[in-house]
């Protein structure tokens, strides 16, 4: 049974009159890697410098590995921090930036000189030592954070969108590196992002976060696959969400209807008149010239577009709603202006909270 490293209770924070977190309850075991995953201004960094210690809860309480440390001060936590820019000393040379924390401590020489060259290989970083932080590439400067976060043997490390600064392909290049960095260690990685991407590739479970409150906790396969809410459907990946009301139903499955058409549901507790919001991922939309079973759906393509090198679809509905589809239907079969008909596999279409 895995170790409880972190536990949350009825967290809770305003500044002034703005309330920016509201009453969070989250239990991390050690070793995962959990990312807090939200737009700008959700709450997710002030999230984290509650548990770093940084900012001070209005109520709740924060225990690290069993132990209260709600009223303790950062340096009394066995919690690491590692933030956007870095925050390495300017005027320190590689090991004297790693090294840091460990003279602090009091360490011996020699204990000092062997953790630095062990971080600096777990970061791919030896023979670095003498560099100076301004002849190190924006990647290089993130793994020498990294490095000094580590060195000091956390049960927590604190990661505030610490790829955020880079290009694309080093960001992505990095989120492989973090993430085996993360499984080397075993230590448990609590990660804040505003990307989809990062959150989907790196993560044990994501907590996606919306004014303030967690709208879902899970893996990235239920995140994705089984979002419960309209905000966790529309905030990863292209979701089309369609308000719908059942109209007839059998135990399993169902039909809705709406001003666009009659789509088939599934859902063991649907019952006739019920209201449902629907998410469909853009890639589980099909279309053709021929309806599916349990699907009255029609729609005239409005644009075809590449984005990335796949195929991205727009059809409008009879009631004007715009579906998004990313697949391979040719645009030479399928060109602007064709009538087409809309369907796909029910077991793929999410009920989520907030119905028509």
């Amino acid at each position: 049974m895995s170790e409880t490293i972190l536990s949350l209770r009825n967290i809770t924070k305003s500044f002034g009159d703005n309330k920016v977190i509201k009453g969070i309850d989250m239990d991390i075991d050690a070793g995962e890697f959990i990312t807090i995953l939200g737009p700008s201004g959700c709450g997710k960094t002030t999230m984290l410098r509650i548990i770093a210690g940084l900012e001070n809860p209005d109520s709740g309480s924060v225990s690290i590995s069993g132990q209260d440390v709600t009223a303790l001060p950062p340096e009394k936590r066995n919690v690491n921090t590692v933030f956007q820019n870095y925050a390495l000393f300017p005027h320190m040379n590689v090991y004297k930036n790693i090294a840091y924390g460990l003279k602090l401590r009091g360490l011996k020489k020699d204990e000092i000189d062997k953790k630095v060259k062990e971080a600096l290989e777990l970061v791919q970083l030896p023979g670095y030592e003498k560099r100076m932080p301004d002849q190190l590439s924006g990647g290089q400067r993130q793994r020498v954070a990294i490095a000094r976060a580590i060195v000091n043997d956390p049960a927590l490390l604190l990661l505030d969108e610490p790829l955020g600064a880079l290009d694309l392909k080093l960001r992505r290049q990095m989120q492989v590196e973090l993430k085996n960095l993360q499984n080397r260690l075993g230590i448990t990685f609590i990660y804040i992002t505003h990307d989809q991407e990062e959150a989907l590739n790196m993560s044990s479970r994501i907590a996606v976060m919306n004014g303030g409150v967690f709208e879902q906790v899970g893996s990235p396969d239920d995140i994705y696959e089984r979002p419960k809410t309209r905000f966790a459907a529309s905030f990863i990946g292209d979701a089309n969400i369609i308000d719908a009301k059942i109209v007839s139903a059998d135990k399993e499955c169902a039909i809705a209807s709406f001003a666009g058409g009659s789509i088939r549901v599934c859902g063991s507790s649907l019952k006739a008149g019920d209201s449902v919001a629907l998410s469909v991922r853009a890639e589980r939309i099909s279309y053709s010239d021929k309806s599916e079973n349990g699907f009255d759906l029609e729609g005239v393509i409005e644009r075809h577009s590449y984005i990335g090198g796949v195929l991205k679809t727009a059809i409008k509905l009879k009631n004007d709603q715009e579906l998004t589809i990313t697949g391979s239907n040719p645009t030479a079969s399928y060109p602007v202006g064709s009538a087409v008909k809309v369907y796909w596999d029910p077991q793929f279409a999410a009920i989520v909270e907030g119905g028509a």
